[in-house]
C-alpha cells in the first residue's frame, strides 16, 4: 500500500471498537489460552513492559517495523518482537515507555513517531510480562540504528504482505508449556513470528481490516 493511502486510516483507527482478546486468541496457542483462564493477576503481580507498533514509508510503500532479539538466555531468546521493553519508574506512562524503548532499540526519536492510540495488552506467561502495544506512525523513511546489545537485525515488513492471509501458517515449535506443540503464527521470509507478538499483529491485522 503507497504511504498516501495508508495516511487515510489513522484517524478511522482512532475510533474503531479493537477485536482484543477476539483477535488475540485467533493467535494463540491453545494450551496458552487454557493457562490464562486460572490466572490470577492480583496474585502474580505481573510487570509492565510497552511495545511500537510502527508504520512507515519506504520507497513509498507503508512498513511496520519488528526487530529481531539477540540470542541470550532468556526465554525470549532470538525471537521476533516489536521494539520495546520494560516500564521504568522514570516513564510518565505506557506510551512514553514504547517511545523511548523504540529510540533506544532502533534508533528512531519519539519527535518522529506519531501516536495513534493503544492496543490490548497481551500477557506473557513464561516472563510474567503484561505487554502493551501502541500503534504509530513516521511520515519520513527512517533511518534505523539497532542497539547492538538486544537486536541483531531488523524486520520490515511490507502492509501489503501482512494483509497476505497466505502468510499465516502453523508450525510444530518447542515452547515453555511442551516440548513439540502446534502454534500459530506469521511466516515473514525466514522468520516464524508466534506469540505473544503475533497475539498483538492478529489485532493489528483485524483492526486494519476495519477500516481499509
Amino acid at each position: 500500500m503507497h504511504f498516501d493511502e495508508f495516511l487515510k486510516y489513522p484517524p478511522k483507527i482512532q475510533n474503531v471498537e479493537l477485536p482484543a482478546t477476539q483477535a488475540h486468541a485467533k493467535m494463540a496457542p491453545s494450551n496458552r489460552l487454557e493457562l490464562l483462564k486460572s490466572v490470577d493477576f492480583s496474585k502474580i503481580n505481573p510487570r509492565q513492559a510497552a511495545v511500537m507498533m510502527l508504520f512507515y514509508p519506504k520507497d513509498a510503500q507503508t512498513h511496520l517495523a519488528l526487530i529481531l532479539r539477540n540470542s541470550y538466555n532468556g526465554v525470549h531468546s532470538s525471537q521476533i518482537a516489536f521494539p520495546g521493553g520494560k516500564v521504568e519508574h522514570f516513564d510518565a506512562d505506557l506510551q512514553a515507555t514504547a517511545l523511548r524503548e523504540t529510540h533506544e532499540e532502533v534508533g528512531i526519536h519519539p519527535d518522529c513517531i506519531q501516536v495513534i492510540r493503544p492496543f490490548t495488552q497481551v500477557y506473557i506467561p513464561p516472563s510474567n510480562f503484561m505487554v502493551y502495544p501502541f500503534m504509530g506512525y513516521s511520515h519520513h523513511e527512517l533511518q534505523f540504528v539497532l542497539q547492538e546489545e538486544e537486536v541483531a537485525g531488523l524486520v520490515e515488513l511490507p502492509l501489503a504482505d501482512f494483509l497476505d492471509d497466505s502468510i499465516l501458517k502453523n508450525k510444530i515449535m518447542k515452547t515453555s508449556y511442551a516440548d513439540a506443540f502446534e502454534v500459530p503464527g506469521f511466516q515473514v521470509n525466514e522468520h516464524f513470528i508466534w506469540g505473544a507478538t503475533a497475539m498483538m499483529l492478529s489485532e493489528l491485522k483485524e483492526t486494519l481490516k476495519m477500516v481499509l
